[in-house]
Parts: structure tokens; sequence; C-alpha cells
């Protein structure tokens, strides 16, 4: 095919100067775009991938939009609630307390409509600029939402990065952060390539940002970013471009959305550490917030090459996007696995304890890198009904034949001191590492209509995968 060498494509070469591109030897050529004659079948393929999207519950139902939709229409009216509360505890004038009001903007998966009905619910309340985050927000909005009935599993997390409330209303997760926001509107194309390529990430194991893999603002960025360069192209082809696009990605190049905006020249010295560096959207120098490591890199890189592969031939009449959403075989791939298990004593822990550890444990991903060279930090959350406490385990492929150099007893040791050093030192929380083989792997379970890798959900912890082993 032809291509465009990385050294042209750094520099930013225009479409018309191509054709005298120095594609020498001792440069990465990136394929050129696929072309789909019959403009029938593009429209069939893509009809045919929204199809699989419908059958895998990509979709929520009516029903399923009703029930979301009240619960952020109730959260907007106990907001605005809270807002003229606030004014009355701050002795405001009746006629300031009366005009007080806030809302609820929700963002994320949500936001751009690109949910399942398994995804939680990220929202921004927008109060006034006499609310306080460390107390109106996390202290009386917290009161009030933990007096209702339909409120339950009410967590502040006031020392991360992004403070937010978590709970769970009627049901449904919320992560309610107090900020303000910008709303944009959003095409169709774009939400449902999001939505592709976010099921796709998840089906392959690369999605998960504490794991060192991509978070939705990467794959949220990276989908704009295609849509951006084939503003007319139907949803099959901007799905092939996506994954053709990053597969030959001459990382670290940033990935930017802005046409026109490079990178300070301060950014450009740690482009190399950041491995592949995706900027906000905002920002001119701000990339989004990743684990990735050289591990969970080449994993990513390994998954895109996967998915060209499965896309290229997409011309053909006998197409089937089913291959490319096919889970990752972790059993046949890899021949040991380190089991993490968390655990606690109680229910209402576990959440918080599990929070603290998965923020943390990129550090253990890095030890095991420099032990073995590579692992794969497979970002699923299991259950296992054979253990009684609250818990929930994960498994990371490790590199064959490498597994006589793991010291597990040190290596806990020093993970164990690690968090705890952090200030854990009360929690009830366990850590217990081993190494498995594949055999003992959660074997997938499937679903009435034969598809593979759904899962069961475990009653001590929603939303997880059940393990019968």
């Amino acid at each position: 095919m032809a291509g465009i060498c990385a050294r042209c494509f750094n520099r930013g070469v225009s479409l018309f100067r191509l054709k005298r591109c120095c594609n020498g030897p001792f440069f990465h050529r990136l394929p050129g775009p696929l072309v789909l004659n019959p403009f029938r079948m593009e429209i069939e393929k893509s009809m045919a991938l929204l199809q699989l999207m419908g059958s895998e519950g990509l979709t929520p139902s009516a029903e399923e939009e009703i029930r979301r939709r009240i619960v952020v229409d109730k959260l907007r009216e106990i907001v605005v609630v809270w807002a003229k509360r606030v004014a009355f505890l701050r002795r405001f004038p009746k006629s300031l307390i009366r005009a007080a009001s806030a809302t609820v903007l929700v963002y994320g998966s949500y936001g751009l409509g690109v949910h399942n009905y398994e995804s939680d619910i990220d929202a921004l309340c927008v109060g006034p600029c006499f609310a306080t985050m460390a107390e109106d927000f996390f202290i009386v909005l917290r009161n009030m939402l933990a007096s209702r009935p339909e409120v339950t599993e009410i967590l502040c997390v006031t020392d991360a990065r992004i403070p937010l409330m978590r709970l769970n209303f009627d049901g449904i997760s919320i992560d309610l952060t107090y900020a303000r926001l910008n709303i944009i509107t959003v095409p169709e194309v774009y939400r449902s390539l999001l939505r592709c390529v976010k099921f796709w990430a998840k089906r392959r194991g690369i999605y998960g940002n504490v794991s060192g893999y991509f978070g939705g603002i990467h794959l949220a960025v990276l989908a704009a970013f295609v849509c951006l360069k084939q503003p007319t192209a139907n949803l099959n082809v901007l799905l092939f471009s996506f994954l053709q696009m990053f597969a030959f990605w001459p990382w670290p190049t940033p990935v930017i959305l802005e046409v026109g905006v490079l990178p300070l020249q301060s950014d450009s010295i740690s482009l190399e550490k950041i491995l592949m560096p995706i900027q906000m959207p905002c920002s001119r120098n701000e990339y989004c917030y990743s684990h990735f490591t050289r591990s969970t890199f080449n994993r990513i890189r390994k998954e895109f090459l996967h998915g060209y592969d499965i896309t290229k031939d997409m011309g053909r009449q006998d197409f089937d996007w089913q291959p490319l959403f096919e889970p990752f075989p972790y059993a046949k791939k890899y021949s040991r696995f380190l089991k993490i298990c968390l655990s606690c004593s109680e229910q209402s822990e576990l959440s918080g304890w599990e929070g603290w550890v998965k923020s943390r444990i990129h550090i253990l991903l890095l030890k095991l890198e420099e032990i073995q060279g590579f692992c794969d930090p497979n970002p699923t959350e299991y259950v296992d009904v054979d253990l009684l406490v609250p818990h929930v385990i994960f498994y990371w492929g490790l590199c064959p034949g490498r597994t006589s150099s793991i010291n597990i007893e040190s290596i806990k040791k020093g993970f164990t001191r690690y968090i705890y050093n952090k200030g854990r030192e009360a929690s009830t929380g366990k850590i217990d590492l081993s190494v498995v083989k594949a055999s003992d792997f959660p074997k997938t379970k499937a679903d009435g209509n034969g598809r593979p890798g759904g899962g069961l959900y475990s009653r001590h912890v929603p939303g997880y995968f059940v393990v019968g082993q």
C-alpha cells in the first residue's frame, strides 16, 4: 500500500505533498485508507455492526433509559433544595434564598449517550458560588442524600485527584463531582464509534485506567480524532480507520484534537516517558492521566494490529464483525497467572479498600515488569462463589517460562507494606497473592444465545463476574 513515512507524519506534511514524502526503507510506513467501492456495501456493513452492538446489550432498553432519566431528575430536584438550604444556613435574605438554585449535568459515557445497562452515571453538581465543597457538598448534601430511602452506599472520596461522592440511587451507581463544566453537542456517529471502541477494548482486556490500560477519556479523544479526520465517513469506515490509524501510530507522537496546536517544548521532553501521550482537549500542556507501562503499551499495540488484521478485509461480502469483539483468550495465551485477592471482613469496607489498592496497584505491575519483563494486568474483576467473605479477584497474565523467578512472598510483603504505609493501617482489608495455572483461570460463561464472556453477577459485589471454580 501507499504510505506516509513517520518523519513526514510528525512534521505535519500536507496531503498534496505526500507524493514527495521521503519513503525510504528506514521509515515506518502507514498504510493507506480503506476503500470500499459500493456505497450500499458500506451501509450494509455499518448496519451489521449496529445490529451486533444491539445484540450484545450495548444500547440500553427504553425502560432502562426512563429509569436513569428519573434518577437524574430526582437528583436535580434534590440539589435545588440543597442550594436553598445552604443559602438559609448562610442567613441570606429571603429573596436570595428563593433565587438560590443548582443543577446536575451528566457527562462521561452517559452524557455522551454511549452507556449500557451496567454503566454508572458520571454527574456534575453545579452549585451556587457560596456553596463550598468541603462543608456544603460533602456534609450538607451528603446528609440530605443519606436521609432518602432510595439512596444507599454513600462514599465521599475527598482525597482523590478529583474529589467526588459515590452513591447508589435507586439501584444506579452515580459518581457525583462538584465543579463547573461546559457542554457541547455530540454527533450520533461519534457516539456509535465510541460505544464500539469501548466494547472492543473491554472485550480484548485493554480497558481499565488503573490497570495501565485505556480509560474512558483516552478512547473518547482517540475516537474524536478519527471523526475529525473523516467527518463524512460511515460507522464501519470510522471503526476501521480507528484500528488502522493507531495500529501504525508513531508513538510517542502525541494525539492532539485541536488543529494547529502543538505541545509546549517543556512537554516534548517527557513524551518518551508518557509512552502514549493523548492531549487533553481543553489544555495545551496536559495529557490524559494514565498508568501506561511497557507491558500494557505493547499489549495495546498488539490489539490494534489484531483489530486491523481482522477489519482490513471488510470489503469482502462474507465479512463478519464478531471476531473483532471476541474476548481475549487469557487461558490460551498464558500458562501462569498472578492471582490477586482483595478481601474485607465487612461488605461496607470492601469498596473503599478495593479503590485504595487499585489506585496504587500500578506499583505491583512495575515490580513484576522489573522481575519478568512483562505482565498483562487483566482489568476484569472476578468473585469466587466459594469464598464466604466479601472479596474481589484479579488474574494477571505472567511471562511464559519466567514464573520460577518470582518470589511471591517477597513481592506480597513489599506491596502490602507500601499499601499500609500510605495510611490504611486501620483497615480490615487483606491482600493475598499467589501464582496459579491456566487451568485455574475462571471459565467464561455463555448466555442463552451462546455468546461468550457474559458472566453472572455477584451478590457480594454488584457488577463483578462470578467465578465457579
